[in-house]
């Protein structure tokens, strides 16, 4: 019996997609197995992943906006200086003009917006390129946060506000397990499941190519087994952190939009090709202009959460968080040529560079070996990109 070359040219398409979707969670598991055993066994425990979460949500957030950045084929510098400018705005309000929190939070992400659009304007209209602007914004924001803070920090903050980054979601029970972390895992499960099979029948309806079905499942199940197991581990200590809450949101609400509207599809048609996505009717300074806007306003809920979790605003505050954010998502999967990227790979790629920062301080390894070391990790992720589009090509 002859082969199928149709057949077997769909499967291994198939299979080089799959590849590519799953092999930085396979290079994550690999890490976190390696510090775990180097660590003998701190990298895992209760706390420690606590910590994972607390430490590493600010530029989880950064690297969902950078992303959008990235896809339009573009750069952000200045997400950083922004994040310490917005911290520094919202402690002079909260702290020394005893502002109400949740009115000061409005406030400072109103001014990130502002902030995103002042420079989307000379990207998206003048045409600057955006490494110019956020250059520049990176260094006129960081010295527009020294002046406001006369090169001193302002705490404390209102403990509302510390909340936000440092609080957990209270317990439906008063026992050593945090029983409602339990709860919301089997409910997340039950929804995943929900959702993966209601998307793979649309996909059968529609005659798309579809993993084997027990290849299906064995995700399925894995998925399932790492929540609850994640889930588990966080019960045993406080729970769920409010931050990872405000995170969940942002990674659903984002997911969606990069994935289900019109407007993702016009992100990554201008970052796919420019000039045709003008051709096609798609207002590309608009969306380049809104995809700024939105850094800006993920900047500043980034600095807040910094600054909620410090406790203060320094002038030191968000520095090379917009590297961190950059590496996220690369290491992630984005290509350096924009069109590419997706929200789930850039958490994946920040999830990497927080777990390798943790390990390596586990470890005992200086601040001077980890720089070197996501240096290298950073640009052997940019390689394997080049080399596959030059593959493809």
């Amino acid at each position: 019996m002859k082969p199928n070359p149709v057949g077997s040219q769909k499967n291994k398409s198939l299979s080089h997609v799959n590849f590519r979707q799953y092999s930085m969670i396979i290079a994550l598991v690999f890490i976190m197995v390696l510090f775990q055993i180097i660590t003998d066994g701190l990298l895992l425990k209760p706390l420690n992943i606590t910590n994972l979460i607390l430490q590493n949500s600010y530029i989880l957030v950064l690297a969902v906006g950078m992303l959008l950045v990235i896809v339009t084929g573009h750069i952000d510098l200045s997400v950083g200086s922004i994040a310490a400018f917005v911290g520094a705005i919202s402690a002079i309000m909260m702290v020394n003009y005893e502002m109400s929190p949740f009115l000061a939070i409005v406030i400072s992400l109103v001014l990130g917006a502002v902030i995103g659009a002042w420079q989307g304007f000379w990207i998206a209209y003048v045409r600057i390129p955006a490494f110019i602007v956020t250059l520049a914004g990176m260094l006129l924001f960081r010295g527009l946060t020294m002046i406001v803070l006369e090169g001193k920090s302002i705490a404390p903050f209102p403990e509302s506000f510390q909340k936000i980054s440092s609080g957990f979601i209270p317990d439906i029970s008063g026992g050593s397990l945090h029983l409602l972390t339990i709860l919301i895992g089997a409910v997340l499960s039950i929804i995943i499941i929900f959702l993966q099979l209601k998307n793979r029948r649309n996909q059968l309806k529609h005659q798309f190519d579809v993993q084997p079905f027990g290849l299906f499942v064995s995700k399925l199940v894995g998925m399932i087994l790492i929540l609850n197991i994640f889930t588990f581990v966080l019960a045993t200590y406080e729970g769920i952190p409010n931050i990872l809450i405000v995170l969940g949101i942002l990674i659903v609400i984002y997911t969606f939009v990069t994935n289900k509207t019109k407007a993702g599809r016009h992100i990554y048609a201008i970052g796919g090709n420019e000039k045709a996505a003008l051709l096609s009717g798609i207002k590309t300074k608009k969306m380049t202009f809104m995809v700024f806007v939105n850094m800006g306003v993920l900047s500043a809920l980034s600095g807040l959460l910094f600054a909620a979790r410090l406790n203060a605003a320094t002038p030191k505050a968000g520095n090379l968080f917009e590297l961190d954010a950059i590496a996220a998502c690369f290491i992630g999967g984005a290509s350096a040529y924009g069109g590419i990227g997706t929200i789930p790979g850039a958490i994946i790629g920040g999830l990497v560079m927080g777990i390798m920062n943790n390990g390596m301080s586990l470890m005992g390894l200086g601040i001077d070996w980890q720089q070197g070391i996501k240096g290298l990790v950073l640009l052997a992720a940019v390689a394997f990109d080049i080399y596959n589009k030059n593959k493809a090509q």
